[in-house]
Protein backbone atom coordinates (compact mmCIF):
# COMPACT_ATOMS: atom_id res chain seq x y z
CA UNK A 1 0.00 0.00 0.00
CA UNK A 2 1.21 3.50 -0.76
CA UNK A 3 0.69 6.72 1.15
CA UNK A 4 -0.69 8.58 -1.88
CA UNK A 5 -3.97 10.42 -1.57
CA UNK A 6 -7.04 8.74 -3.05
CA UNK A 7 -8.21 10.65 -6.11
CA UNK A 8 -11.81 11.55 -6.91
CA UNK A 9 -13.19 9.72 -9.95
CA UNK A 10 -14.51 12.51 -12.19
CA UNK A 11 -16.94 10.07 -13.85
CA UNK A 12 -18.92 10.18 -10.60
CA UNK A 13 -19.86 13.79 -11.44
CA UNK A 14 -22.34 12.55 -14.04
CA UNK A 15 -24.30 10.68 -11.35
CA UNK A 16 -24.12 13.22 -8.51
CA UNK A 17 -26.42 16.18 -7.98
CA UNK A 18 -26.77 18.76 -5.23
CA UNK A 19 -28.98 17.33 -2.45
CA UNK A 20 -30.49 20.76 -1.80
CA UNK A 21 -31.28 21.97 -5.34
CA UNK A 22 -31.07 18.78 -7.46
CA UNK A 23 -28.79 20.65 -9.90
CA UNK A 24 -25.47 19.60 -11.42
CA UNK A 25 -22.16 20.08 -9.64
CA UNK A 26 -18.74 21.24 -10.79
CA UNK A 27 -15.46 19.76 -9.58
CA UNK A 28 -12.87 21.99 -7.91
CA UNK A 29 -9.71 19.86 -8.03
CA UNK A 30 -7.59 22.38 -6.13
CA UNK A 31 -9.91 22.48 -3.10
CA UNK A 32 -11.16 18.89 -3.53
CA UNK A 33 -14.80 19.96 -3.49
CA UNK A 34 -17.95 19.56 -5.55
CA UNK A 35 -19.52 22.98 -6.06
CA UNK A 36 -23.22 23.75 -6.37
CA UNK A 37 -23.52 27.28 -7.70
CA UNK A 38 -27.33 27.11 -7.40
CA UNK A 39 -27.16 26.35 -3.67
CA UNK A 40 -24.03 28.40 -2.99
CA UNK A 41 -22.41 25.37 -1.35
CA UNK A 42 -19.22 23.35 -1.79
CA UNK A 43 -19.31 19.70 -0.72
CA UNK A 44 -15.98 18.28 0.48
CA UNK A 45 -14.29 15.24 -1.04
CA UNK A 46 -12.54 13.17 1.63
CA UNK A 47 -10.29 10.25 0.67
CA UNK A 48 -11.80 10.30 -2.82
CA UNK A 49 -15.38 10.12 -1.51
CA UNK A 50 -17.78 13.08 -1.91
CA UNK A 51 -19.55 14.00 1.32
CA UNK A 52 -22.98 15.01 0.01
CA UNK A 53 -24.41 16.35 3.27
CA UNK A 54 -25.64 19.94 3.47
CA UNK A 55 -24.41 20.12 7.09
CA UNK A 56 -20.86 19.28 5.92
CA UNK A 57 -20.85 21.71 3.00
CA UNK A 58 -18.96 25.02 2.96
CA UNK A 59 -20.90 28.16 2.10
CA UNK A 60 -19.59 30.01 -0.94
CA UNK A 61 -18.93 33.72 -0.59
Amino acid sequence: MSDTEVQFDRRMLEALICPRTQTTLSYDAERQELVSKAAGLAYPIRNGIPVMLVDEARRLD
